[in-house]
């Protein structure tokens, strides 16, 4: 079928969409109900790829410790990566706080009102400078987040894998072509209240979805088959074995390099093997150590390969100057855990913790 929707259909489209948003869809999130250009920003970025339960408490801690786009700019990147850690995707969090310096160099400190302007801003691609633009502007731009790809693939039954260029590409001009005049806002809440509430990936509702007699897919029972999956690949295993070297009830914590897995947060130092620890601790840090033990391993999933990780206790008992280079730091357990760490090594601290205080 053709991906040009006729105009009656499209007023049908938005006109329910809209009416069901007002009804039934989500009012009192905490970044609704405002025109803060920074909340809205701030909201869309976290909800990349993170579902709205789980973005609240981050939000709402991250807009109480940096109110404003001038304390985020000013703010040390350790301390943003902080009040994001847990929350993975942390180059999301760096981005931020690029585009609040940008903000605060090139638009004199008011976020830009103009899409490219938006859309140029680091870690702001298409659909969240649409987004941006609705919902703190009032302008009028399709979006196509994951929820809205789902919508659309099945109420116009669109084949193939939503995350390539050319179903991309379909859905896209379908998002466009399916725009209505007024009432942008509610429209747009209603497909991504719809996609987050209704027609989610396994058991939709259909006897609920205001869209249920236009949808091709619940017609024609395609509905469990749209959108196509991901085309299946193995997903790659790496292993890596993380150094736990305690010292006076300190642990070390490295901070690594950006870009790159982790970037900018603090972790224990790695290394490939665990017959490599020795040597390791010895020429690479500094120190000396008394035993090593092997704590219970973890496994830990990127979006596009696993890590097994093989933690090794290493108790020391002399450092030198290597240990305190720039880049390094010594910690207590309870003190690390306010620090910009990600999830695994915050599961090592939060053990390593329990076992002092017992």
């Amino acid at each position: 079928m053709s991906d040009r929707v006729a105009a009656n259909e499209s007023v049908k489209f938005s006109k329910h969409v809209i009416a069901w948003q007002r009804r039934a869809g989500r009012h009192h999130l905490p970044w609704q109900n405002t025109a803060d250009p920074y909340r809205i920003w701030l909201s869309e970025i976290m909800l990349q790829q993170t579902q709205v339960a789980a973005v609240i408490p981050y939000f709402e801690q991250f807009v109480a410790r940096f109110p404003t786009i001038a304390g985020l700019a000013e703010a040390p990147e350790d301390a943003v990566l902080a009040e994001w850690s847990g929350l993975g995707y942390y180059a999301r969090a760096r981005n931020l706080h690029r585009a609040a310096r940008e903000i605060m160099e090139r638009h004199q400190g008011s976020f830009p009102n103009r899409f490219e302007d938006i859309l140029s801003l680091p870690g702001v691609g298409r659909s969240t400078a649409g987004a941006i633009a609705v919902f703190a502007f009032d302008q009028r731009f399709p979006i196509l987040d994951g929820n809205v790809k789902r919508v659309l693939a099945r109420c116009f039954a669109i084949d193939g894998y939503p995350g390539s260029s050319a179903v991309g590409n379909r859905l896209w001009a379908l998002a466009d072509n399916l725009l209505p005049d007024h009432d942008v806002q509610a429209y747009t809440q209603g497909l991504m209240d719809l996609g987050a509430q209704v027609c989610i990936r396994s058991r939709p509702k259909c006897s609920e979805c205001p869209l249920s007699g236009q949808c091709i897919a619940r017609i024609q029972d395609r509905v469990k088959a749209l959108p196509a999956a991901r085309p299946k690949k193995e997903r790659p295993r790496r292993s890596t074995v993380m150094l736990i070297l305690e010292s006076d009830g300190e642990i070390m914590l490295e901070k690594r390099s950006a870009p790159g897995i982790w970037g900018g947060l603090w972790s224990f130092p790695e290394i490939d093997a665990i017959g490599d620890a020795a040597q390791a601790c010895q020429h690479r840090f500094g120190v000396a150590v008394q035993s090593a033990d092997l704590m219970a391993p973890l496994e830990h999933g990127f979006t596009h390969f696993s890590l097994n990780i093989s933690p090794l206790r290493c108790r020391v008992i002399q450092r030198d100057t290597r240990v305190e280079a720039p880049g390094r730091m010594w910690v207590q357990p309870c003190s690390a855990l306010t620090c910009a760490i990600p999830v695994p090594v915050r599961k090592l601290v939060a053990q390593l913790r329990t076992a002092q205080d017992d």
